[in-house]
């Protein structure tokens, strides 16, 4: 008697030829996911003396302002950005752009004429502003994040994106794969889920003393289960790089804009007759109130007269949460015009500005990146336990057919 086909059935019939389909792009984007993991942790370690700094037991920082004043003769720009980490031995992160031309200075030192607004985002040279990592002790500049390993980390980024294939085809093949990806998570959690409910803790062991085949189907079948919701949250995050409808739609659906901070640009100001020459140090002293809790601290420059100094403030530490506290002062008088505190924003917001950490594993730091690495190697390995079991399958099927070939009566 022929079975019904059942919906368990169904589900495992897309889980297992969506797999097949695209077993070798999820394979090759869950690896590259898997070694970009700890990107910065590997630069950091293969050149230490950048990162970190000593200081003797006397010694003290320079203020913010001495040392701006000496990076910017030394380098022959203009800084627009200041990194304080809240560890004493890590060096500060500083962004350099490149000086306005001669005839475009304002009060302030390296900042364009009143109404003058900066030719490029954050300052003036048609180009990013450089970063540098400095001894905040000595003002020594020790170099540039970039090294040994930033153009592998590049390739790997590459591939993980668009699979180093320009044009837009690549992104879109990884695209196509990740949304399979979360079809995949979804109907493999169906699958895992036991006919009967007394029979479930079979699916969260592997029998380590059967057979390879049985190995094989625990590790596919019960790392998948451990991994399916950092798994689901990274194909669900990682669709808002490969499609603008998929961006635009989260954003309604959530009420709120994803990678809205990619466009904010700092508020506007303007000089008044009651404008008081400020320092860094009065700034951060005026942002410290507003923003107590400790953490790194970054203050962005304005590259011209006619934006607000903005000063944020991030968690730092093994469970940090990667979000950040920021207010926005009048360079003119010090005078606060935007405090924005992560924990006062709505949940759906909360949510929303975490995208790019969630899809990168750093959402709660060094801790999450260590879950996100396991899952990572756990995807990366799916594709590859599940074609075993295909294969299985299909030459248990082969004996099956030929027996039953063999037992069925000649018609006659």
């Amino acid at each position: 008697m022929k079975k019904s086909y059942s919906l368990r059935k169904l589900f495992n019939d897309v889980h297992l030829w969506l797999g097949i389909a695209s077993g070798l792009v999820l394979f090759v984007v869950c690896l590259s996911g898997t070694i970009y993991t700890f990107r910065t942790e590997v630069e950091e370690m293969l050149e230490p003396n950048k990162y970190k700094v000593e200081a003797g037991a006397n010694a003290q920082v320079l203020s913010p302002d001495a040392l701006v004043a000496k990076l910017e003769q030394e380098l022959k720009g203009q800084v627009v950005s200041l990194e304080i980490p809240q560890d004493k031995a890590l060096a500060y992160r500083v962004g350099v752009a490149q000086k306005p031309e001669a005839g475009e200075h304002g009060k302030k030192e390296g900042a364009a004429a009143p109404g003058k607004k900066a030719e490029a985002k954050g300052g003036h040279g048609g180009g990013r502003p450089t970063t540098y990592l400095v001894n905040p002790y000595t003002g020594a500049v020790l170099g540039t994040p970039e090294g040994p390993a930033t153009e592998f980390f590049s390739t790997v980024m590459q591939l993980h994106r668009w699979l180093l294939i320009d044009g837009g085809v690549g992104k879109m093949i990884v695209g196509v794969s990740t949304i399979i990806f979360t079809f995949l998570v979804l109907t493999g959690l169906v699958l895992w889920w036991p006919k009967k409910i007394k029979n479930w803790k079979q699916g969260l062991k592997v029998k380590t003393d059967a057979n390879w085949k049985r190995i094989n189907h625990d590790l596919h079948n019960t790392f998948g289960f451990y991994a399916f919701l950092l798994l689901l949250i990274m194909s669900l995050t990682g669709l808002c790089w490969s499609f603008d409808w998929y961006r635009e739609g989260l954003s309604k659906v959530m009420g709120a804009e994803v990678f809205k901070g990619r466009r904010e640009k700092p508020m506007s100001t303007v000089a008044t007759a009651d404008a008081k020459d400020l320092t860094l140090v009065d700034y951060l002293a005026k942002a410290a109130p507003l923003l107590p809790a400790d953490g790194d601290t970054k203050i962005s420059i304005p590259a011209d007269d006619t934006t607000a100094v903005v000063v944020s403030k991030s968690q730092a530490g093994f469970f940090a949460l990667a979000a950040s506290d920021k207010v926005q002062l009048d360079q003119h008088n010090g005078e606060t015009l935007k405090v924005e505190l992560f924990a006062d924003k709505p949940l759906n917001e909360q949510i929303v500005s975490l995208i790019k950490p969630l899809h990168l594993g750093d959402v709660y730091g060094t801790f999450s990146k260590i879950l996100y690495f396991f899952a990572c190697l756990i995807a990366t390995s799916l594709p590859v336990t599940g074609t075993l079991i295909w294969i299985n399958k299909l030459r248990k099927k082969k004996p099956a057919k030929k027996a039953a070939r063999t037992a069925a009566p000649v018609a006659g």
